[in-house]
């Protein structure tokens, strides 16, 4: 994925919880939700990398193509801003089902975090 990839992933990611972008439930069959859950929102690990997401908000996805950096640099900025912002009631998440507030936050921070570190941030 590259940077230009990753803001639009991030966009897309923080769409869903807006109600701005819809995404099917996507469960992993290799250990039960809530195991899932509590290691990725509370255990004291990084994100590993190739997890797959949910094939909605994919990248590179068929046919795309990213024009203008800056602006989609402001698009995710204001999704972010917008998402922190954001008041109950919340959707499920596609992966981890309800999330409280706290969890929705915790589960921005460390998404954000496991992009930015594929590029030595």
């Amino acid at each position: 994925m590259s940077v230009h990839q990753m803001l639009h992933h991030l966009t897309e990611a923080f769409a869903c919880p807006l109600g701005e972008f819809a995404v099917a439930p996507f469960r992993p069959s290799f250990i039960p939700v809530s195991m899932f859950k509590w290691l990725a929102l509370r255990a004291p690990i990084q994100w590993p990398r190739g997890v797959q997401a949910p094939p909605e908000i994919r990248q590179p996805k068929p046919n795309s193509i990213f024009t203008d950096f800056i602006a989609d640099r402001e698009r995710v900025l204001n999704h972010l801003d917008r998402f922190v912002r954001a008041e109950d009631p919340w959707p499920p998440h596609p992966i981890f089902g309800p999330l409280t507030r706290a969890e929705w936050m915790r589960w921005g921070y460390l998404h954000c975090d496991h992009h930015l570190r594929q590029f030595g941030r």
